[in-house]
């Protein structure tokens, strides 16, 4: 039997950054993951150059059922105290859109550095160590994997959700959660792509186009690119309304979002009124599209002084009003993240420690914690973790 101060399942960005804070303090931290290497999500995300974080980050950015939950950790470990460690490293950056900020090499320098931490606090990191058992005798955690058993006063769950399966991802923290008494809220795959109902499958052949949008649902909006698929519609503006859209809902797209297209056919019914409107629309939206739409009778091409008050009202509405009814979502195969998790009202906002049993936490997307696109999820791996460490720290 292995004894140590803290251990901690899952080698993703939580377990890691916990573990090195641990570790720099003094503390003996062994990690455990079921994997061949750590932070395999990190290497793969935003596009491989990892979107670490961004520049305004607040509550406003996350959803929980208890929606101030991440205001503690966040104010005590923000996004510059991750930037700072960033560029101590040497690891330079840049500002893709609305403040996300990504390496400008590789995602592997993301993991670099949560190696080279751990590394300066002495952290053990042991892989191919699925846990088999976890059971607590008095103040003690026995932990058992295929071949090893450790001991400790301090479990920390970092194992995250259930979003990419094929990096891993499983329901172990929530059934460790379950095990102590605490709730799940259901989880559901988000930040991720809708999917056509079979009377939507003539915009495939759409796939490929990308077009500026507002989406809204739900009371929420979000202007940013809309991308066609084989599947169905994706792109960062489909993604984060995800966050907020309730299977059977419809969501609303406002495909012109900068132009009004009654005003433009006002000043063209003046200027050009025997121009088609096929060849009007296809001025401001993709030609395609529009193509699909006049094959499918969806719209019926005509000179533009022909348009009746009407038409010109159900113009209008198509164009900026589009109500789409999604089947459903591509799932957890290609979700970011995992909305839903472990219940925060059983969890405290500054020690990520249960409630109900003292000396286990949970940190990172295991919660109930989700943010937008755009390095919030991060952000929330770095301040959770952080405030983990100084709670156990704290403790002695």
């Amino acid at each position: 039997m292995q004894n140590f101060d803290v251990i901690i399942i899952g080698a993703g960005a939580a377990g890691l950054f916990c573990a090195a804070q641990l570790g720099q303090a003094g503390k003996k931290v062994v990690v455990l993951d079921s994997g061949k290497k750590v932070g395999r999500k990190i290497l793969m995300s935003g596009g491989g150059f990892c979107n670490f974080t961004n520049l305004d980050v607040n509550a406003s950015h996350y959803l929980s059922q208890n929606r101030h939950f991440v205001k503690s950790a966040l104010s005590r470990y923000t996004q510059w105290d991750f930037i700072s460690l960033v560029a101590t490293y040497g690891i330079t950056y840049h500002e893709k859109e609305l403040g996300q900020l990504f390496c400008d090499e590789s995602s592997q320098q993301i993991v670099n550095l949560l190696q080279a931490e751990c590394e300066k606090g002495k952290v053990e990191i042991l892989l191919r160590q699925a846990v088999v058992s976890v059971e607590k005798i008095a103040n003690t955690f026995q932990i058992s994997t295929a071949c090893n058993q450790f001991q400790t006063e301090n479990l920390v769950i970092a194992t995250g959700g259930l979003s990419m399966p094929a990096l891993g991802a499983s329901p172990f923290g929530y059934q460790i959660a379950e095990q102590f008494d605490i709730p799940i809220i259901p989880p559901r795959a988000s930040l991720v792509p809708f999917t056509w109902k079979e009377s939507d499958k003539h915009f495939v052949e759409l796939s490929g186009i990308a077009m500026p949008i507002t989406v809204s649902s739900n009371g929420k909006s979000f202007s940013n690119q809309m991308l066609f698929t084989h599947r169905g519609l994706s792109g960062p503006a489909i993604l984060q309304i995800s966050n907020y859209w309730e299977l059977g809902e419809t969501v609303e797209i406002d495909l012109l979002p900068n132009d009004s297209i009654l005003d433009i056919l006002a000043e063209l019914r003046q200027s050009s009124p025997k121009l088609q409107l096929k060849t009007v629309l296809s001025r401001y939206l993709p030609k395609k599209l529009v193509e699909v739409w006049l094959e499918q009778k969806l719209l019926s091409d005509k000179v533009i002084a022909q348009l009746s008050k009407a038409e010109l009202n159900a113009l209008e509405q198509f164009i900026h009003h589009w109500q789409f009814l999604p089947n459903g979502t591509e799932g957890y195969r290609t979700a970011e993240v995992t909305k839903g998790g472990v219940d925060t009202n059983h969890i405290s906002s500054k020690t990520m420690e249960a409630k109900n049993t003292e000396g286990l936490y949970f940190i990172g997307e295991v919660l109930d914690i989700t943010g937008w696109l755009g390095g919030y999820n991060f952000q929330w791996a770095w301040s959770s973790a952080f405030a983990c460490a100084e709670g156990i720290i704290e403790k002695g």
